[in-house]
């Protein structure tokens, strides 16, 4: 999630649990704590240039649920041994630096980018995928609940504020994942008529909101790729095909930056030759034909695909344009199938 966020979960949380005279210190301590595994990106930028390792590197070992109760433990010590606030609340204190500190991946592992929740095992980063990584929804709760409890400071509705900003705000969550289901089943269904039941795919939703969601299934030749608003569309979802260059990326399989993708984001990548080079777009953030993240992993020659240092690679899309259009596709359904760019993938019966 945004840093706000972040730091408002932080904060809500650690005041929640301390004691009420150390509540208005609590916000603080609590906003540092919900910021500090982000913090990875500081000695990330400074170990490597390499754009492909600075993504994947990133929400590994500051949001592991294996590493982080040990940070909280060295710091709640270390202030604890001041003899300050913590020392005279040990027990609220050491329970509030820790979930301050836990809940920071566990709320990144809902949105789509990937967290390494487990890390350093081997296993591949967790996404869950039920809500955009900046959902107003969501934080105006805890924001609401921090503002309280700053003004209250030690009296008793400054936690009952806290206490139902965190219940609204998970509340919330929940219902992301509600409809996340909705979309999914509508999604399987369409998919199947059209021969790809098994097909690798996820489900994300569009910017600022859980109302509309995009669908992405994986095909031998690309990607297709759908919309489903829960308040406006009815029937079946349509999709929308698209073509990835698989014979490019099936030669450069075997490239570093290319098996580091692949295992961050889970196969969902869209080849594609540009300027003589082979890039790389993870499809789980953007929409057709926008993406954040898009590297160039090889250069093209008479002998092959020959392997570079990966390079980030941006080209202009208009953000605003797209912002109007998903607040218009969440109330109205398109008119046809066919009435989105792209070839439409209509079901078959």
């Amino acid at each position: 999630m945004d840093s706000i966020t972040q730091i408002l979960l932080g904060a809500a949380v650690t005041a929640a649990i301390a004691p009420p005279g150390h509540r208005r210190a609590a916000l603080l301590a609590g906003a540092a704590l919900g910021t500090l595994p982000d913090l990875d990106v500081l000695p990330i930028a400074l170990l490597t240039d390499n754009p492909v390792e600075r993504m994947t590197w990133h929400r590994g070992a500051t949001h592991s649920l294996l590493v982080l109760p040990l940070i909280a433990w060295a710091i709640w010590a270390w202030f604890r041994s001041r003899a300050g606030r913590v020392a005279q609340a040990p027990r609220r204190w050491f329970w509030a630096m820790q979930l301050a500190l836990l809940t920071h991946p566990l709320l990144d592992a809902f949105t789509v980018y990937g967290t390494q929740l487990l890390w350093p095992l081997p296993v591949r980063p967790v996404m869950w995928s039920s809500i955009f990584i900046i959902d107003p929804l969501y934080t105006v709760w805890l924001l609401l609940a921090c503002a309280v409890a700053c003004w209250a400071g030690p009296r008793r509705v400054a936690g009952q504020a806290l206490a139902a900003g965190l219940a609204l705000s998970s509340l919330y969550l929940a219902a992301s994942l509600g409809a996340k289901a909705v979309v999914e089943r509508e999604a399987s269904r369409s998919l199947a008529w059209q021969g790809l039941a098994d097909a690798p795919r996820f489900s994300v939703p569009m910017p600022f909101n859980i109302l509309l969601w995009r669908v992405v299934a994986m095909t031998p030749d690309g990607f297709v790729e759908g919309e489903r608003s829960l308040v406006a569309d009815h029937g079946s979802m349509a999709f929308r095909r698209y073509r990835s260059d698989v014979d490019a990326l099936r030669d450069v399989q075997a490239l570093p930056a290319v098996r580091e993708l692949t295992w961050f984001n889970h196969g969902f990548m869209k080849a594609e030759r540009r300027e003589g080079q082979l890039v790389l777009s993870d499809l789980r953030m953007g929409a057709e034909p926008d993406y954040t993240f898009r590297f160039a992993v090889a250069m093209g020659g008479p002998d092959g695909w020959r392997e570079i240092h990966p390079g980030q690679v941006e080209w202009p899309w208009e953000a605003r344009q797209r912002l109007v259009g998903v607040w218009q596709r969440i109330w109205r359904e398109p008119a046809s199938p066919g009435a989105a760019t792209g070839s439409a993938a209509a079901p078959r019966r």
